[in-house]
């Protein structure tokens, strides 16, 4: 099968033909038609997230077909269309996993970071942790809901119930977010990069109520703020424009160090708070959602062996939405949610 993998930290992913994998007896076997490129990738390439697995095959928002199961699987059969997330394993013991909490699980284990992900033809992966995606999305579509899309939700679920959000960095999650806000009822106001006019622009047409730069104002105090983008002075920024009681998530797995910043920007009952990771019941809360919105996911697609490109494009953010890499032929051809 043909792959990008991934041989050292910060290197350039190489174009390779690997032997299909044999799905375990509780595994599934499935043929990757789709998978979006996500900042995560970047994280696990450039070595910010260390201790990947040798010789990895990255990517974690994996649309594709079941083609064979192990013995023991039950869940999935073979020609049944399933999303695999970033979360791929956890032990179902510990506190947290039987809190509910398997997001925060010590020894979890992640798609494209400790198993191999969907820059390949073909992937294996553990059917308890894989979704059935709604029909009404084509597979480049579906592919950016399985982080971007669920990561975002969970962040926007820890912003609690504010009406005035702020969403800092406009890339694949906000874009999505953003649409969902809305839906909810919220006002929404996008945060960009300096001077990225077409980044704006983009927000605007996905109906923000007001876009600008990140070190700017925005025209009233908001109710809660989502730092997307791994930038630790935005946090403080943030904590900044938001209002008294207000919360601010952080809600990438990597962030640069957050600078020190005055306790007043704290003060007043703001709270500050990360996102790590998801839960299943993430997942199936937000895809039975996202049709009902309905959420229209913004890509542009690459073959697989442009995988570098893409993520150099995500790398400069020179995208607006997701990039997607096309592994095999659409299916469907076209989803009735896309123009």
């Amino acid at each position: 099968m043909r792959a990008m993998v991934l041989h050292a930290p910060n290197t350039a992913l190489v174009a390779e033909s690997r032997p299909v994998p044999a799905p375990g007896p509780d595994q599934v076997l499935i043929r990757v038609h789709a998978c979006a490129v996500c900042r995560t990738d970047l994280h696990v390439i450039d070595g910010e997230l260390p201790h990947a697995k040798p010789d990895l095959v990255p990517g974690h928002e994996i649309v594709g077909t079941v083609v064979a199961h192990g013995a023991q699987v039950e869940r999935f059969r073979e020609g049944e269309r399933v999303g695999v997330p970033w979360l791929g394993w956890t032990c179902g013991a510990c506190a947290y996993c039987r809190s509910g909490r398997e997001n925060l699980c010590g020894r979890a284990r992640f798609t494209g970071y400790q198993l191999d992900g969907g820059y390949a033809e073909y992937t294996v992966a553990d059917p308890r942790y894989c979704f059935r995606l709604p029909d009404a999305y084509g597979d480049a579509e579906a592919a950016p809901l399985l982080c971007a899309g669920l990561i975002g939700y969970r962040a926007l679920r820890l912003a609690g119930d504010a009406r005035r959000l702020g969403l800092y960095g406009f890339g694949a999650a906000a874009h999505i977010v953003a649409q969902v806000a809305r839906h909810q009822g919220r006002e929404v106001y996008a945060f960009t990069r300096a001077g990225d006019a077409a980044a704006q622009h983009f927000a605007r047409t996905l109906g923000v109520a007001w876009a600008g730069a990140s070190d700017a104002a925005p025209p009233e105090p908001l109710d809660a703020a989502i730092v997307f983008a791994p930038v630790g002075a935005l946090v403080p920024a943030a904590l900044a424009a938001t209002a008294k009681g207000g919360t601010v998530v952080c809600a990438g797995i990597h962030m640069s160090d957050i600078p020190a910043f005055p306790y007043r920007l704290l003060w007043g009952e703001r709270v500050l708070r990360s996102v790590a990771n998801l839960t299943r019941r993430d997942g199936e809360e937000f895809l039975a959602l996202a049709p009902q919105v309905p959420v229209r996911t913004h890509v542009e697609t690459f073959p697989l062996e442009q995988a570098n490109e893409a993520l150099a494009r995500l790398r400069g953010g020179a995208l607006q939405g997701a990039a997607v890499l096309q592994v095999a032929t659409p299916y469907p051809p076209h989803s009735p949610l896309m123009p």
